[in-house]
């Protein structure tokens, strides 16, 4: 794929992009993407596979650790400190990993509302305990990060569509969250549709300014339905570049029968 000579898209943060920027990509029958729809071992967590990449759920500690050096590298270009303590852990996480071969790509992790509430709770517990009371399910999204080396379009759909997917599909979940930097804000609205409810913080974790967005899965839904597979109509929406309507319905058959290997929400707070 020639990204000298494509013209960007839309304009993301520089932590998600290579250094040409964010480009469009060649339709799905050449870049021979596949979304897994035949039986698997129930061991093996491969989500999709595709020619230049495939997406997995980090579940073992070696895979977490590769996670983990892709954003420790990121952030630290960005000039973000991340905090050297032990992370906070969500019982109800689960992490994606985008891989090509041995290389880790890409990174994106969802967390379900529990108990122990989430990691927004440390900045926007009372926005996030607004959002609780509509009596739905929330959940987060943390620990973005993508390679220098694939910062695509297709790339960046597929991490945020298997989240969402395996929210509403296993979890119910009716509401998202997601801290960035004040920067990015607009990026995140635009593109998803997200909206700014909480207002501009310190975030410890990565010492840097950080915001709260929301997003409706309704919301979402309504977008994929409308937008997903239709390229032409990306000029400044991520929506298109997200799976058509069948590789959705096998994506949530897949993780349905890989439900036990992810966590189980407990979504009673005491």
């Amino acid at each position: 794929m020639n990204l000298h000579n494509q013209k960007p898209m839309f304009h993301a943060p520089s932590y998600l992009t290579n250094r040409h920027g964010m480009s469009g990509l060649p339709h799905a029958h050449q870049t021979g993407r596949h979304v897994i729809d035949s039986p698997l071992p129930a061991t093996d967590t491969i989500l999709i596979e595709k020619s230049d990449f495939s997406i997995r759920i980090a579940d073992t500690q070696g895979r977490k650790n590769q996670v983990s050096a892709l954003i420790n590298q990121m952030y630290s270009w960005r000039g973000y400190q991340l905090d050297a303590s032990e992370p906070r852990c969500c019982p109800n996480q689960t992490t994606l990993q985008a891989c090509r071969e041995a290389d880790t790509l890409g990174t994106l992790s969802l967390n379900v509302d529990s108990k122990g509430g989430l990691l927004a709770d440390e900045l926007y517990h009372k926005e996030v305990d607004t959002l609780r009371k509509r009596g739905g399910t929330v959940c987060e999204l943390t620990g973005l990060a993508v390679s220098t080396r694939l910062g695509s379009n297709e790339l960046l759909a597929a991490l945020f569509h298997l989240l969402h997917i395996l929210g509403r599909c296993l979890h119910r979940a009716t509401d998202a969250v997601i801290e960035v930097n004040p920067r990015h804000s607009l990026y995140y609205q635009r593109i998803l549709g997200f909206r700014q409810i909480g207002e501009r913080k310190i975030c410890e974790r990565v010492n840097a300014p950080a915001v709260l967005l929301h997003v409706e899965t309704d919301f979402v839904e309504e977008q994929i339905s409308r937008y997903a597979g239709r390229r032409k109509q990306a000029e400044h929406s991520l929506y298109p570049y997200f799976f058509s309507r069948l590789e959705t319905e096998n994506l949530c058959h897949r993780i349905l029968e890989m439900s036990h290997l992810l966590p189980v929400s407990h979504l009673l707070r005491n």
